[in-house]
């Protein structure tokens, strides 16, 4: 078998890994991670890596450089997954790192530092509802308040801790120091189409999407629907509407992402005139700037548009994350690895999903790889990738390391 068809193969193995029987769904810190952990551990340990698992529940590897104790290139992406997942989301990346250590081998005490690999247990936030938990803990940036965080069934993330056989006491034990670490790099399918529609194989990420999000209310008065004429009406429910549209056509006008993706009405009964609408946001751009103009330009026009209707508006912002540029070195060397596939001139894509490098980037410079993924579907089982991408991908990450212990030892 190539060494495509190994990770493939690796990848499908990790969807027995699964809390559903009719489906993929691997939460942090459940009996499911556990068995992953010490299966990617296995795999780790084969490639020639010491292997632990951290003060947070990740997976590490670690091989040294060409003396003991050099500060590590990190490689990772994460191993758990959103219900109902598909099979590459995170763990492609995972097991490419795992499968790139592998490959250099004996090579790896020629580095100018130590290679790591970590497969996160946290990037999704599905059981507790926040999000880089693994990776945040790793950054150094762990909240004590999450502490109190309940998953569906009443459990605090404190006793998943100690149920899993974590110390909570100790969980800053998993901080790594920016003099420990060289870098990180991150393999990631793209979870969009721009890939397959320029017919490449792989990209360098530029930016990690700038990100804020919302609840907005719109309130009227809820009234009679049979008594109540139009002139005298203030439908919260119509002013939504056309608030939704709108938001709609400001982001295709600047160039952001911008989703309503939940919305409830109250009272909510077939024969009164809505008195008050809920709705989300999520608004996503390439910079903090064009994200934040984004939102003065939404929020202006539904503020036009209650006004015209004799409604109120309230928006609570419940969410905001940076803009994570990829550091620019870090870049070349992910353009200079996919060059050798034979793209001689590699595309350069921001990201509007959030990655662990958003969090990793808090401590050591990040860069990011794209792989191809079919039509651009992710979070879903019909997510696939080709092997010939794969392999590709595999050849472009090896050569990264390389061009950046090459660049070291230039310095």
């Amino acid at each position: 078998m190539t060494d495509a068809e190994i990770l493939l193969a690796r990848c499908a193995e990790l969807n027995r890994f699964s809390a559903r029987p009719d489906g993929l769904e691997r939460v942090y810190l459940s009996r499911e991670h556990a068995q992953v952990n010490s299966r990617v551990a296995q795999w780790m340990a084969q490639a020639g890596l010491r292997t632990w698992q951290d003060a947070a529940g990740n997976q590490c590897g670690r091989r040294e450089g060409r003396t003991p104790d050099l500060p590590a290139l990190l490689l990772g992406s994460h191993l758990d997954t959103v219900p109902d997942a598909g099979s590459y989301d995170g763990m492609l990346g995972v097991l490419m790192a795992v499968a790139v250590a592998e490959r250099l081998g004996d090579r790896v005490s020629e580095l100018p530092f130590a290679l790591e690999v970590i497969g996160f247990g946290d990037e999704e936030g599905t059981r507790f509802g926040t999000t880089l938990l693994g990776s945040r803990a790793v950054a150094g940036r762990w909240n004590e308040a999450w502490w109190d965080l309940r998953d569906r069934d009443g459990i605090t993330l404190h006793r998943a801790f100690t149920d899993f056989g974590l110390d909570p006491t100790r969980v800053a034990d998993a901080a790594r120091a920016p003099e420990e670490l060289v870098g990180y790099l991150e393999a990631h399918i793209e979870q969009g189409p721009h890939l397959e529609a320029a017919d490449r194989s792989l990209g360098y990420v530029t930016t990690i999407a700038a990100a804020r999000r919302f609840t907005l209310s719109i309130l009227g008065e809820a009234r009679h629907a049979g008594g109540t004429p139009y002139p005298r009406r203030r439908d919260a429910l119509v002013g939504a509407s056309e608030a939704i549209t709108a938001v709609e056509h400001i982001a295709r006008t600047c160039g952001c992402l911008a989703t309503v993706g939940r919305i409830a009405v109250a009272p909510g009964a077939v024969n009164v005139v809505p008195g008050r609408a809920d709705f989300s946001l999520d608004l996503r751009a390439a910079t903090d700037e064009d994200r934040d103009a984004a939102w003065d330009m939404i929020r202006a026009r539904i503020q036009d548009i209650c006004s015209a209707r004799g409604l109120r508006f309230e928006a609570l912002e419940i969410h905001r994350a940076a803009a994570t540029p990829c550091a620019t070195w870090l870049r070349a060397a992910v353009a200079s690895g996919i060059a050798t596939t034979g793209d001689a001139e590699p595309l350069g894509l921001w990201s509007p999903a959030g990655h662990d490098a958003m969090a990793i980037g808090h401590v050591t410079d990040v860069g990011m790889l794209f792989v191809r993924c079919h039509d651009g579907i992710s979070h879903h089982p019909s997510e696939n990738v080709r092997e010939i991408d794969v392999a590709r991908g595999l050849d472009a990450l090896e050569n990264a390391v390389l061009a950046i212990a090459g660049e070291r030892l230039r310095q």
